[in-house]
């Protein structure tokens, strides 16, 4: 777990010039694929990290009940681990979707096609030096926001804690 601390200690605009080096040597600049592994990467150690302490919540006296109810290993995780800790899974959701969502200085320097460009990379072009186009922007704006309403939305009723309260005796 320290290492995975530690890796939250580097942000991804102080390693662009490497990440950059290394997907253009790759060939991977201009893709998707370079943007989702960064993504990918950065968000990990903080999924790792909310999990971890979701998962050390559960009783072990949870899990050998299933197993003595005849549940295997994976059965034991899907039926009884898994729910116990969605909260955690949610939350780590949503968390790392809107840093992902919200990353820009990566999605600009690794993508230079404007067809590939996210949302909020986008969003900037309709601010120049010449000319500010505001109409646009707010309206570009409103479109940024609704996916994470939409996430917040469906998913807000699974936040409900303290599931395992109660489960133990």
């Amino acid at each position: 777990m320290f290492l995975v601390l530690v890796t939250q200690m580097f942000s991804p605009t102080s390693l662009v010039v490497g990440i950059y080096r290394e997907f253009f040597d790759a060939g991977l600049v201009n893709t998707y694929t370079a943007i989702i592994l960064t993504n990918a990467g950065f968000n990990l150690a903080f999924a790792i990290w909310i999990l971890h302490g979701f998962i050390a919540s559960v009783p072990r006296e949870v899990e050998e009940a299933a197993e003595l109810d005849g549940c295997t290993r994976p059965g034991t995780l899907r039926r009884v681990i898994l729910p116990l800790i969605r909260p955690g899974l949610v939350t780590s959701v949503i968390f790392t979707f809107i840093a992902a969502w919200n990353e820009y200085v990566v999605a600009l320097t690794l993508v230079q096609d404007d067809a590939k460009k996210p949302l909020t990379v986008g969003i900037s072009s309709y601010v120049t030096g010449y000319e500010q186009h505001w109409d646009q922007l707010f309206a570009a704006s409103i479109v940024a926001v609704v996916p994470v309403v939409i996430l917040f939305a469906s998913i807000e009723r699974h936040l409900a804690g303290g599931l395992t309260a109660g489960s133990v005796k």
